[in-house]
């Protein structure tokens, strides 16, 4: 009796499944989604389209964007690392070592006396100058639960970052072809001045190969810089109890690389895992897009958006001005 009781359970669910309605905002999102997987669309279109449905349509499953994009990001990072040299990496985050230690503190220092100045909570100006210092979202999602944050102070430097970090796609590329940057140039500048990985990753992938493979290097590099800075939050907001996550995606991909140099039956299926990893980075885009709808954005309010522009201007223009001083 209780077997059959069970099948009619799972029948009964299956039977609801199929009779599910999808509503013309799933479908128009997920024609998006395919589309984003497809070589025809760019990260930048990806961002673009994603951002038209978050004002427009609305994302029919926000609630699981977050994580999704995370998961997704880590995923498609490791995916390049397939495709890229060890010894080439090497010397690339040589390159960029004096220029992240300088930046991080750079940015730090100088966003916690705009903070003062603009009068933000303490907790929210600290949190856009961290995301503006490492890593965008990753280091903002790693350093809240150390120091202890509320949800809207989360929201407010996550909302920030990523808008910058959407105009950063655009703008860079721009620049950088403006004033004839090499790629290896133009791959250590924006891994330094460029919020979030995945539009580091965007915008050097449309400079060019090389400067895609400078650029994930570096930022990867300067992501590692998550863990001590998350101890020193931890001093600064006295808080002993939390434990710091450390980004672990990032020794699968020198795991990837590594495997990539020296294996050659790996070498053979490179290309296939890096094209793969670069459309789950479109995607990746694209949802982030989706997220940046107009609560959101309300959300931000006028002071944090200045300190992040502000920060975001004085790192970048630092950074720019570095590399075409000391980098070849």
């Amino acid at each position: 009796m209780e077997q059959g009781t069970g099948k009619a359970i799972k029948s009964g669910r299956f039977n609801g499944f199929l009779d599910r309605s999808i509503t013309t905002r799933e479908v128009i999102f997920l024609l998006a989604v395919v589309c984003c997987l497809s070589p025809l669309i760019s990260p930048p279109v990806a961002l673009l389209m994603g951002l038209v449905i978050a004002q427009f349509i609305g994302h029919p499953y926000l609630h699981l964007n977050h994580r999704a994009t995370h998961i997704l990001l880590q995923i498609s990072v490791v995916g390049l690392g397939f495709g890229m040299n060890a010894s080439n990496a090497l010397k690339a985050g040589e390159d960029g070592f004096l220029f992240t230690i300088a930046s991080i503190i750079g940015t730090l220092v100088i966003g916690y006396f705009m903070g003062k100045i603009l009068r933000i909570d303490r907790k929210s100006a600290y949190l856009i100058a961290v995301g503006t210092a490492i890593c965008g979202g990753s280091a903002i999602a790693a350093v809240s639960p150390v120091m202890k944050a509320e949800e809207k102070q989360i929201s407010i430097a996550l909302g920030t970052i990523f808008i910058l970090n959407s105009l950063a796609l655009f703008i860079f590329p721009f620049i950088g072809n403006s004033l004839n940057l090499s790629q290896a140039q133009f791959g250590l500048w924006s891994a330094i001045a460029i919020h979030d990985t995945s539009s580091v990753i965007g915008a050097a992938g449309k400079y060019g190969t090389q400067s895609l493979e400078v650029a994930t290097t570096v930022k990867l590099a300067r992501a590692l810089w998550i863990i001590p800075v998350a101890l020193l939050s931890a001093f600064l907001f006295k808080n002993s109890s939390r434990k710091v996550k450390i980004p672990w995606f990032i020794g699968l991909f020198i795991l990837a690389m590594i495997a990539n140099t020296y294996i050659p039956f790996v070498r053979d299926f490179s290309h296939y895992l890096t094209g793969i990893a670069k459309a789950g980075l479109t995607l990746t885009l694209f949802l982030i897009g989706c997220g940046l709808n107009r609560k959101l954005l309300l959300r931000v309010g006028f002071r944090p958006l200045i300190q992040g522009v502000v920060l975001w201007g004085i790192i970048s223009a630092a950074a720019l001005w570095a590399v075409l001083r000391f980098a070849s």
